[in-house]
């Protein structure tokens, strides 16, 4: 059987990320992936390691208070060396205690090797979330 493409696992990546669910998100990733995020936010973690890792915070995640509502892939780059691609992503989501909406676009560079993510880095805005999470409640 052939081995997926990048472009097929991250389009496994995104119905996952849009069904919730996390334990098969995880399963995308080998057993000692990495996932980093070098402008996390504080009280979210720079680095994870492991698909163990990665499983019990993308759990944490699809519990959170942040509903994501779309997820595209805009641009797909390959490079040169045909493991590792370039990401450009926007999604949108939902704060569910407030109704506020956001966007947010994102770079992220993978190395995909035999159809599986081994290292992820999400090159984000940190202050997009930020933002929302610091709105008031609408007025009932």
């Amino acid at each position: 059987m052939p081995t997926a493409t990048p472009a097929d696992v991250l389009a496994r990546r995104r119905q996952l990320i849009l069904d919730g669910d996390a334990d098969g998100f995880a399963d995308l990733f080998a057993p000692d992936a990495v996932i980093e995020v070098p402008f996390a936010p504080p009280g979210a973690p720079a680095r994870l390691a492991g698909r163990d890792a990665i499983r019990e915070y993308s759990r944490h995640v699809t519990t959170s208070l942040l509903r994501i509502e779309d997820f595209e892939v805009v641009e797909l780059y390959q490079t040169q060396d045909p493991e590792v691609v370039i990401v450009e992503v926007s999604a949108k989501a939902t704060l569910t205690t407030t109704g506020q909406s956001v966007v947010a676009t994102s770079i992220q560079v993978f190395r995909i090797r035999d159809g599986q993510i081994v290292l992820f880095r999400d090159f984000a805005n940190p202050g997009i979330l930020a933002d929302v999470m610091s709105e008031p409640r609408p007025e009932s």
